[in-house]
């Protein structure tokens, strides 16, 4: 009939098109448009008109044989031991990879019931399991830094008021960060859990400093409103200053490009929002509860606390007397 294969071929892809219309991006999801111009028949290929000799049209059937089959019989899948149709799933660019997998996995009871029962649904690989195991883990970082955090901070101060006022500036400053996150469209992954868990440290650096020259206040004799009202007048600036000085160390991570800086700019913007959220509870929530928890305190210590001051005591004298050793030896 003088016809060659390429005009089969360019005649079988003129009339089979399975090309996108066009798409909706949505808040939530992407959708295609797809084509509907596709053959899915043996009748639509078989009825296909490839050309036209003496007047006559010349389908597909009359020069080729078109059967019901897989595109490629030299391809094949198996679960284990056993021929299986493997589908892969993969999330939109932006979607949490772990939610996702969820609502797949309870969908899964919905697909199997409407299968024959001959065919069995199972999951064969789930990338979710490692990503799963290091969040649990940085979770129990996270957890553990707050837990001895907390305990220092009662070790250094051996005051239980004063603990849990330098406390507080702990979860209201790691809520108020996830507040914020939320708000930029972050979500809880392994480098801002991360950033979460070093700036467990931070956090409470300010509010330390805070009371500590409340209390210092409170010792010389002045009633504890007055105490904290000068105290915090006094340090408001150096809190600040702690502050800027400590996201100024995070300005090169925030401003890194390609993909190491797509990486690092979440874990620098989350921390230094933590340390920001920390800033303004040291100034305002830690001398408003200093000011109505904090009390003279009368005599020596006694029991634990006093043990640990009176060794913090003996190393400032041991301090003292090798500092004043140096000074000598030099003059």
């Amino acid at each position: 009939m003088g016809l060659t294969l390429d005009n089969i071929r360019t005649t079988i892809s003129s009339a089979n098109a399975n090309a996108a219309k066009g798409s909706i991006d949505g808040p939530t999801r992407s959708y295609t448009i797809n084509s509907n111009d596709q053959l899915l028949t043996v009748d639509d290929y078989s009825n296909l008109i490839i050309s036209y000799r003496n007047g006559a049209p010349v389908r597909l059937r009359e020069v080729a044989q078109v059967v019901q089959s897989a595109e490629n019989v030299k391809l094949g899948a198996w679960a284990g031991v056993q021929p299986a149709i493997v589908l892969n799933v993969q999330r939109q660019p932006g979607a949490n990879v772990i939610a996702t997998v969820d609502a797949i996995k309870a969908r899964l009871p919905e697909l199997a019931a409407s299968l024959p029962g001959s065919v069995q649904v199972d999951v064969l690989s789930d990338r979710t399991t490692g990503i799963r195991a290091s969040v649990h883990h940085v979770q129990l970082e996270l957890i553990l830094a707050v837990v001895f955090v907390v305990l220092v901070i009662f070790a250094f101060l051996h005051s239980p008021r004063a603990t849990i006022i330098a406390s507080l500036s702990v979860p209201i400053s790691l809520v108020g960060a996830c507040g914020v996150m939320y708000l930029l469209g972050y979500s809880l992954n392994n480098l801002s859990l991360m950033a979460l868990t070093i700036a467990t440290g931070f956090v409470v650096d300010d509010a330390i400093v805070m009371i500590e020259n409340i209390t210092r206040h409170i010792e010389d004799g002045d009633p504890p409103m007055e105490a904290a009202l000068k105290g915090a007048s006094e340090i408001g600036f150096t809190i600040i200053s702690l502050t800027v000085s400590l996201i100024a160390v995070l300005i090169p991570l925030l401003f890194m490009g390609d993909v190491i800086g797509r990486l690092f700019r979440e874990f620098a913007v989350t921390l230094s929002i933590t340390i920001l959220i920390s800033m303004v509870v040291s100034l305002t929530l830690v001398p408003m509860m200093s000011a109505r928890w904090l009390k003279p305190h009368h005599g020596p210590e006694t029991g634990w606390g006093g043990k640990v001051q009176r060794g913090f005591d003996r190393v400032i004298h041991h301090y003292d007397r090798a500092l004043t050793g140096c000074c000598c030896a030099r003059s």
